[in-house]
């Protein structure tokens, strides 16, 4: 397995190469293996560096370059590293990559399906046939481990024609002018040249429409606007040629052939940042990150010294705190104004160093006790004119771990922070949709215009990642929104750096497909028992209608226990007609064209059906599973359109291809060493995932199981195909009555949200920086296409990134985020994210900028790569050492006076309580019983969640309740929020006379005191005493009291703020769930896990060393 960034998430070692358009810095990819270009080369930081080296294992780790080696028989993941002692500083190195041929599927066999299930044989498994394009080790590997990315590109493999055409001369003067106008002070704007018109575009208006065919009024020689430009026919056919039309890989812009689009060149040798490279070599022996309750116990040494509180913030889940204005703001750029490029004169006044900020500000961790601000931590602002600022993407949408980047790889070296974005580029938003035949890209890098790009005149931008000049089409001289012809800077593409636009034919190889939806239901006797199938028929009967598509959307269902059942929903029959195949070895469709129908005309059947299911297999006694062969099926039925699959699971497959048994030892869940089997045990679901992904076909994994069900292995047919996992674990529709509501509440907003379909993505950087790791639900086409067959509003990505040449030159820098998708509604559509961040040169600025929660989501991230190409212990002596090293070095670089204590910047004040927070999430932790599908889905949610909502999940709020107020509560739709004040996560927080909330993301708890107000119980809780609590009580009863509304508009409130449901368990003091309540007390001690206090004490030894 290569620990190449850009496959290792797909599980490729190698791929076949496309022709994408420009590499991000097209002159370093010849530069060797981590040597920037323009600069000396430093070595990258690497958190795992052994304070001594020690030779490298060769069994493991490999030291050379890139070096593919042919796929073996062998399945296991990688060996485990020698045994180690306690104080171990591990780094990783580059694994072997395989390279896998390239095959393609069966197709349907001429064969008639049988009308009853036969005799149930069951056959042994066989051997898993190379129908996939890729062969290679099943492990579980959603990036390579935090070290150097060689090339993954297979440089054998055939590669499409090359778009290349030359560099087409631009017209005009070479050279552009240069302003000298610099950007005003911050805290100052100018008066805008031309006051904003009344009707700059609202969120919900219709979208732009194209220029009026009469030429608008303008200055004196305008014309009326031209046809758009005509795509070269022969660049158009060698494209199209080149890729079968459900291979979209350059729909997201870089088929269009106008202007110059290089070819891929030679892949970048990926640069690594400093938390990768720690782990590029031989283990070493270091301080220990686990293990360490051998502290003596310590009395809570700290003074109550409140830090100073932050402006009034209330828990929105930062989306109320946002430094960031939400709705358009205008912005007047001169022609011949200042640039990005051109702001030495401001943003010199503005530097860091002329004052102490409060994000610098000194504080000692070992005495402030109180430093978790009363409501969640919001974004940093990023130190911009603002002017820039308003203009910003909201940290909603993208977010960097750090708002100020360093000018060299050396000084982030220097810093020991990651580097890298957290996206979530297709949450649900209102912005402007703009619909024109010409959307204005740089010709060189294909950045779409944005707010960022510098005006030289009317005719001429500045692209602000390559900084080529580009000519100003005349379409674009024309403004929809003030109707005016001739400023086109004030256009919606330059006012917004979130927009979407309605994509013309040059975007499309294939006419956008219609919305397709299959279901695959697990019938067996366990599915059956647990009741899943009457909710989910239910569900999908209510919200049928609210499925997005138009006139063309499909529906389909399979259903399998040891056969697979399709079902004949054709029109003009009088009921749903059952096919039964029980030829699992070798799947094939019954009747093709009748399984996928259209849901308009068909409805009456379909509603049919769903009313059926649950009592045509009431009675079954069938235990078996053949999921394998019923994903092939499906596989079969959605690849000539592509669509979504909904695969419901509820037992561990074991019939037929992809059999799985057990792999969990129940006595190992509370172990104190290694997890193992984090990695999937065939390659099986891996394969069909990518042959999924290329037919533009996305997996939905729904898993209600109270038993072990390998979620490691079962897992990969969504991670690979852009997919999202469900787990329910232990659903039972009578036993467990919270896993219902939330399976239904999920199911609903699963079934009604938006969807996109066969969708690209595709993240820009300024020239010198680059981006070699990937994290998330998808398939990485090329260096930087992230293929995402569907793409929903509540998936999260990450990437991490380095600095290939130096900044000196920059005072700013921009990352965009293009997505193009298909809609429900048939049309095709990129959405464009576009974020400036300031340039800086000293190492106090770049910790000013930190986002402590973003280095935190990406380090979690990096840390469930690290717990499966390698080990859970060194992932959680990786997480320590993060936090080691950046305070080490802000200490021995930054402190201009040096004093006692473990110190930080107040803008990471919060890292170590994060850092122990991960390290006792059910991911990381060790020496507590922990399911491994549980420990697995937790690790699958680090990766997908948006930040926002990870965060919930690695660190929760604790409010009290008992005295809720309407002091400082928000106004909502007239209702009123009470915004009680977020406590510390200790046992000295609760009190027996009180009630206290925990929101930890997927789940909430709310504890009563034994000895809790009577008023309290009555009011909220409709009960009389204490011991009146019912012991399973999930619900609470709506009473007509205020407590009662207070206590219900805050938690249905938190519970909005979210994409998916949390279920709520009020517990007692001798409630089963109270451990999992206390768990969640990060501040305390356990038997496996050290207190806070303790945490920060081994890290002041650490850094004093």
């Amino acid at each position: 397995m290569s620990t190449a960034g850009f496959n290792s998430q797909n599980g490729t070692g190698t791929g076949q190469t496309y022709t994408n358009g420009p590499s991000q810095n097209p002159v370093a990819l010849q530069q060797p293996p981590g040597v920037g270009y323009g600069m000396n080369h430093q070595p990258a930081y690497n958190p795992m560096q052994a304070k001594v080296l020690g030779p490298p294992s060769p069994a493991l780790y490999a030291s050379g370059p890139y070096q593919p080696v042919p796929p073996g028989p062998q399945l296991g993941s990688y060996p485990p590293p020698p045994a180690q002692p306690l104080l171990t500083r591990p780094q990783i190195g580059v694994l072997p990559s395989h390279t896998p041929p390239q095959s393609a599927s069966p197709g349907p066999g001429p064969r008639q399906a049988q009308a009853t299930p036969p005799a149930q044989a069951t056959p042994p498994p066989p051997a898993v046939t190379s129908t996939s394009y890729y062969t290679g080790p099943p492990a579980w590997q959603y990036a390579a481990p935090w070290g150097p990315a060689p090339n993954h590109v297979n440089p054998a493999a055939a590669a499409p024609p090359h778009m290349s055409h030359g560099s087409a001369q631009l017209p005009g003067p070479g050279a552009p002018p240069t302003s000298i106008h610099g950007y005003p002070q911050p805290g100052t704007a100018p008066p805008p040249m031309n006051p904003p018109p009344p009707h700059t575009y609202q969120p919900n208006r219709p979208a732009y429409g194209p220029p009026p065919t009469a030429p608008p009024a303008g200055p004196p020689g305008a014309t009326g606007t031209p046809p758009p430009p005509k795509v070269d026919a022969q660049c158009w056919r060698a494209a199209s040629s080149a890729r079968p039309p459900t291979e979209p890989d350059t729909q997201e812009g870089d088929v269009e052939c106008p202007g110059d689009v290089a070819g891929n060149g030679p892949q970048a040798p990926n640069s690594y940042n400093h938390v990768d490279n720690r782990m590029a070599g031989a283990a070493q022996p270091g301080p220990p990150g686990r293990h360490l309750g051998h502290y003596p116990s310590l009395p809570p040494g700290y003074q109550n010294t409140l830090a100073p509180p932050p402006s009034s913030l209330h828990p929105a889940l930062q989306a109320a705190t946002l430094p960031y204005t939400q709705g358009p703001q205008p912005y007047q750029q001169q022609p011949g104004g200042p640039g990005p490029d051109q702001l030495s004169p401001s943003m010199a006044a503005m530097s860091l160093q002329s004052g102490t900020p409060e994000a610098l500000r000194v504080v000692n961790l070992l005495q402030e006790r109180n430093l978790l601000p009363p409501a969640p931590v919001p974004a940093p602002t990023p130190c911009l004119t603002q002017d820039l600022q308003k203009l910003n993407c909201s940290p909603e949408v993208f977010r960097c771990t750090l708002t100020s980047i360093p000018q060299t790889q050396s000084l982030l070296n220097k810093a020991k922070l990651p580097l890298g974005l957290l996206l979530h580029p297709f949450k649900d938003l209102s912005l402007p949709v703009v619909t024109s035949s010409t959307i204005v890209r740089c010709r060189s890098c294909r950045t779409y215009i944005n707010p960022f790009v510098s005006f030289l005149d009317q005719r001429r931008w500045k692209c602000n990642l390559c900084y080529r000049v580009n000519d100003v089409p005349e379409e674009f001289m024309y403004n929809p929104v003030s109707r005016s012809y001739g400023e086109p800077h004030k256009r919606p593409e330059v006012q917004n750096a979130t927009i979407e636009f309605i994509a013309p034919s040059e975007y499309m190889l294939r006419p956008p497909q219609p919305a397709v939806y299959l279901f695959v239901l697990d019938v067996s006797h366990n599915a059956v028992e647990t009741g899943y199938l009457s909710v989910f028929c239910q569900s999908l009967l209510d919200n049928i209608k609210a499925l997005p598509g138009d006139s063309r959307t499909k529906v389909g269902f399979i259903t399998f226990d040891s056969t697979i059942h399709f079902y004949n929903l054709q029109e003009g029959l009088s009921q749903p007609q059952m096919l039964i195949v029980s030829d699992i070895e070798d799947i094939f469709l019954p009747t093709p064209d009748s399984l996928l129908v259209n849901l308009n005309e068909c409805k009456e059947l379909v509603q049919d059906l769903l009313k059926s299911l649950p009592n045509l297999f009431e009675k079954t006694m069938e235990t078996q599973s053949a999921l394998g062969s019923a994903l092939q099926a499906a596989f079969k039925l959605l690849s000539p359109t592509g669509g979504r699959m909904s695969v419901f699971q509820t037992q561990l497959p074991n019939l037929g291809v992809g059999a799985l048994q057990s792999r969990e030892d129940p006595n190992q869940r509370a172990s104190a060493k290694d997890v193992q089997h984090l990695s999937p045990a065939t390659d099986f679901y891996k394969k069909l995932a990518l042959d999924c992904s290329g037919q533009q076909v996305a997996v939905d994994l729904f898993l209600l199981s109270a038993q072990y069900c390998d979620l490691a292995s079962l897992g990969c047919i969504s991670r690979f195909s852009a997919g999202s996992v469900y787990y329910y674990p232990s659903y039972h529709h009578q036993h467990n009555p919270a896993q219902v509501e939330r399976f239904q509440r999920d199911l609903k907003r699963y079934l009604t949200r938006k969807i996109g379909f066969e969708a690209v993505m595709r993240i820009r950087c300024t020239k010198g920086l680059s981006i070699h790791t990937f994290h998330g639900n998808f398939f990485v086409r090329s260096t930087d296409l992230l293929s995402l067959p569907n793409v929903n509003p509540d998936a999260g990505f990450a990437v991490q990134m380095s600095i290939e040449e130096n900044l000196d030159d920059m005072q700013v820098v921009s990352f965009q985020a293009a997505l193009l998708y298909t809609s429900s509604k048939g049309e095709r559509r990129i959405r464009v994210h576009t974020m400036c961040l300031p340039v800086v040169s000293s190492l106090s600025d770049v910790f000013a900028g930190a986002d402590v929660q973003a280095v935190t989501g990406l380090l979690a991230c990096m840390a469930v790569d690290r717990s499966v190409t390698s080990s859970l212990s060194d992932a959680r002596d990786a997480m320590t050492n993060a936090a080691i090293d950046s305070l080490s070095s802000y200490r021995q670089s930054a402190l201009t006076i040096q004093q006692p204590g473990l110190l930080a910047p107040a803008c990471l004040r919060l890292f170590p309580l994060y850092i122990l927070a991960l390290l006792k999430q059910k991911a990381f932790r060790t020496g507590t019983s922990t399911r491994l599908d549980e420990r697995v889905f937790a690790m699958y949610q680090l990766k997908y969640q948006p930040l926002a909502f990870a965060m919930l999940i690695i660190h929760p709020a604790l409010y009290r309740l008992d005295d809720l107020s309407d002091e400082g509560a928000l106004n909502i739709n007239e209702r009123t929020i009470p915004q009680p004040r977020v406590l510390q996560l200790s046992v000295e927080k609760l009190s027996r006379e009180g009630a206290f909330l925990m929101d930890a993301g997927l789940v909430m708890y709310l504890w009563i005191g034994r000895n809790c107000h009577q008023n309290f119980l009555s009011q909220v809780l409709g009960v009389s005493s204490y011991a009146a609590v019912p012991e399973k009580l999930c619900l609470l009863p709506e009473l007509d009291t205020a407590e009662s509304q207070r206590t219900r508009a805050l938690v249905s409130w938190l519970r909005d703020q979210r994409p998916f449901f949390p279920s709520l368990h009020i517990i007692r003091d001798e409630s089963q769930l109270k451990p999992h309540f206390m768990q969640n007390m990060i501040e305390d001690r356990t038997e496996s896990a050290l207190s806070y206090y303790e945490f920060l004490l081994h890290l002041q030894q650490q850094i004093s060393k």
